[in-house]
């Protein structure tokens, strides 16, 4: 019946973060991270309603290592063929028993099959 004053307002919403802001600098087993706020897709960034999300590193595309050769994984990832736990087409590293948490959505993967072999 009545129209509430946040109603009326039809301004866009300005996002809470901006696109390339800093989000956290994670340090993990010696290695530092700096995580950005932005964009997986394109689409998303075109989206009047997504927002700059917490950006964390493609492992997969640049496989990165403790000092002991023990490779960081991403929670949200997808998982590879070690893969540890009840298979569902959803799974991600976090599912897997090999996935060890480190500091928000960033771990390592703790299968002897993926460590790299020091030189």
């Amino acid at each position: 019946m009545f129209t509430s004053i946040s109603e009326l307002n039809t301004a866009p919403k300005k996002p809470r973060h901006g696109e390339g802001e800093l989000f956290r600098i994670i340090t993990a087993h010696g290695v530092r991270f700096e995580i950005y706020y932005g964009y997986y897709e394109e689409i998303d960034r075109q989206n009047p309603g997504c927002e700059p999300m917490e950006m964390y590193p493609n492992f997969i595309e640049s496989p990165t290592y403790t000092a002991d050769g023990t490779p960081f994984v991403t929670a949200m990832q997808r998982p590879c063929e070690h893969f540890r736990g009840e298979p569902d087409e959803d799974n991600t590293c976090y599912q897997c028993s090999h996935y060890e948490k480190c500091e928000e959505l960033l771990g390592v993967c703790r299968c002897r099959a993926r460590r790299r072999k020091n030189e």
